[in-house]
């Protein structure tokens, strides 16, 4: 089975600063462990609300040749909730289905799910999905979009991806 790479990127000026300890991209981690029966390896950062810095590590982790890029953090409201706008910055396309689909999730659970901005695009071989920051929000918003991503990455050249079908399915069309 082909080794997966999967960047995790983490906007947060305080979790950057070592105000606290950055459970996010963890909650990340965990969750694609047990959802890829790929051994991944994962590259990580932590950076700071900035356009530059998150730029400079999106395109980075692309061209380092991560298959899936997932950043937590910065899809909301405020000013320096910024990750949407980088990623449509480093992306070829937008692929807005995703994040459709994580808000009308999310609604299930919270009615401030309106203000979420998270989104998805394509970099090169590289798929990039902006998640929520909270753990819990993490699970579900990857529960309801990962049975595209592993089809999703094979259409833009990346590595294939064994969904662990314990966890959750990957859908593939098939070549009938």
């Amino acid at each position: 089975m082909q080794k997966i790479k999967i960047g995790i990127l983490v906007s947060s000026d305080r979790a950057f600063s070592g105000e606290y300890e950055d459970i996010s991209g963890k909650a990340i981690q965990e969750v694609l462990s047990e959802f890829i029966l790929n051994t991944c390896e994962f590259v990580y950062k932590i950076s700071s609300d900035d356009f530059i810095p998150l730029k400079e590590a999106m395109i980075q982790m692309s061209d380092d040749g991560c298959d899936l890029i997932v950043t937590t953090g910065g899809t909301g409201p405020t000013h320096r909730d910024i990750i949407p706008e980088v990623t449509q910055e480093v992306c070829e396309k937008i692929l807005p289905g995703f994040g459709e689909l994580m808000r009308q999730e999310s609604l299930k659970y919270v009615p401030t799910a309106i203000l979420s901005r998270q989104s998805a695009g394509i970099r090169g071989k590289s798929l990039i999905i902006n998640l929520p920051g909270k753990p819990k929000s993490i699970r579900e918003c990857l529960n309801a979009i990962f049975p595209a991503v592993p089809y999703c990455i094979d259409l833009i050249g990346g590595g294939y991806i064994e969904a662990n079908p314990q966890y959750t399915s990957a859908f593939r069309p098939s070549q009938k």
